[in-house]
């Protein structure tokens, strides 16, 4: 990122966009600039400060937030029932809306706009984020999750646009676990029912799932069921297969209809209840996108820079006054790194509001509880000040470090002497 120790200083450069990008008034490049300068010991000019905004900077924040996801916990816990898997993911995706000169660079649903979308795969065991994408708005969620040898033992949980039977049944087959929603369109043919019931029950073996649904007056539904799918393609051509998976329906009294979810997970392990107490852990990562949303602002992108959008897009990509406090002509309009930076600076921020809630519950009295969009609000209040006393401290520091020169002369002076 440096190569030489001059002018600029990369802590006071890094805190700027974290803390710059929570207390939300700065979210220009002028704004970041201006909180360098009250950070760092020596000011910064406006050339100096944007021509520092390279694809290097945006690949070094977004090691810096692997560094960081790999240290802080993002968010709360899974139920400890689910310890006997290795780890319990939850894929999914939010849409960012850019400004619509970005249409080229990140094409949108609809035309005459730009969207860019964040795709994470959240370790909810380990209160983690696995792994992170972004690609253009009309790239299907679907396609930025890979399978393979990494699922064994492991829950996946997924939302509608994650939905292939092929999907599922290459997890089975790799020795992981999956619930997911049942499509509306989805029409299987069961089975076998694997709960028996008293009385005059409706037999459904040998039906079509959606044919006896209507009829039904039961509190679930917990049947085996075969699927049809095309396997990857082979030599130019796609075989026909067919997996045998469990659909279980929890009944909703309010709309009077059924909750159903497909799944590969044995009854005698889970119960139909206990599914949908699992599949509400995805509520998880919905929380975490609506706080970087609400909080941090992350979808309110008014640049015309592909690279400064990327850039705000991992850091908190809030570049509203561009083209109106800054001469366009001062950047590389077909960049998309600075998008990548501010990108990568509003995950840090977040992930440095998490790190510092860890140290205030570790101090509260147990009692105390701490809602993380409150917390992520008090953060944001008080960045302003957490920055300045930062400054101050990473001022100090920087004064008193010895000259690399000097320090390399003290110490080969003995050993030249002797």
């Amino acid at each position: 990122m440096v190569e030489r120790d001059r002018k600029l200083q990369i802590p006071a450069f890094v805190w700027a966009f974290v803390f710059g990008f929570a207390a939300g008034e700065s979210r220009t490049l002028a704004g970041f600039r201006r909180c360098y300068n009250s950070t760092a010991d020596e000011t910064i000019s406006p050339g100096g400060f944007y021509q520092r905004l390279t694809p290097t900077l945006a690949e070094y924040l977004r090691d810096l937030v692997e560094h960081g996801l790999d240290e802080v916990a993002v968010p709360n816990a899974v139920d400890a029932d689910l310890d006997r898997f290795r780890d319990v993911m939850i894929a999914d995706g939010t849409v960012l809306r850019l400004h619509e000169f970005l249409s080229d660079q990140f094409e949108a649903r609809h035309e005459e706009q730009a969207g860019a979308k964040l795709h994470l795969l959240h370790n909810a065991t380990e209160q983690t984020i696995e792994r992170l994408d972004t690609a253009n708005e009309k790239t299907h969620d679907s396609t930025l999750f890979k399978t393979g040898p990494w699922l064994e033992n492991r829950l996946l949980l997924f939302d509608l646009a994650y939905f292939k039977y092929r999907r599922f049944a290459l997890i089975d087959e790799n020795d992981g676990y999956f619930v997911s929603r049942l499509k509306q369109n989805a029409n299987p043919l069961i089975t076998g029912e694997l709960r028996e019931w008293r009385g005059r029950a409706i037999p459904l073996e040998g039906k079509q799932l959606r044919a006896v649904l209507n009829d039904l007056d039961r509190k679930y539904i917990d049947v085996e069921v075969e699927v049809e799918f095309k396997r990857g393609p082979y030599n130019g051509t796609q075989s026909l297969d067919t997996k045998r998976f469990r659909v279980v329906g929890v009944h909703n009294e309010d709309a009077d209809d059924y909750h159903l979810y497909i799944t590969n997970l044995a009854r005698k392990e889970f119960f139909p209840a206990d599914l949908a107490e699992i599949y509400r852990c995805r509520w998880e990562v919905e929380l975490l996108f609506r706080e970087l949303k609400t909080q941090y602002e992350l979808d309110e992108f008014d640049t015309s820079d592909e690279h400064v959008v990327r850039i705000l897009l991992y850091a908190a990509l809030l570049f509203r006054e561009l083209k109106t406090q800054y001469e366009l002509d001062e950047f590389d309009t077909s960049d998309e790194h600075v998008v990548r930076i501010l990108l990568y600076a509003a995950l840090l921020s977040l992930l440095v509001s998490r790190d510092l809630l860890d140290l205030v519950t570790e101090q509260a009295d147990d009692e105390l509880v701490f809602p993380t969009e409150r917390w992520a609000a008090t953060f944001r209040s008080h960045a302003q000040l957490i920055l300045h006393e930062l400054g101050e401290f990473l001022q100090k520091i920087h004064k008193q470090r010895p000259i690399l020169q000097e320090t390399l002369a003290t110490a080969t002076q003995p050993r030249c002497e002797s």
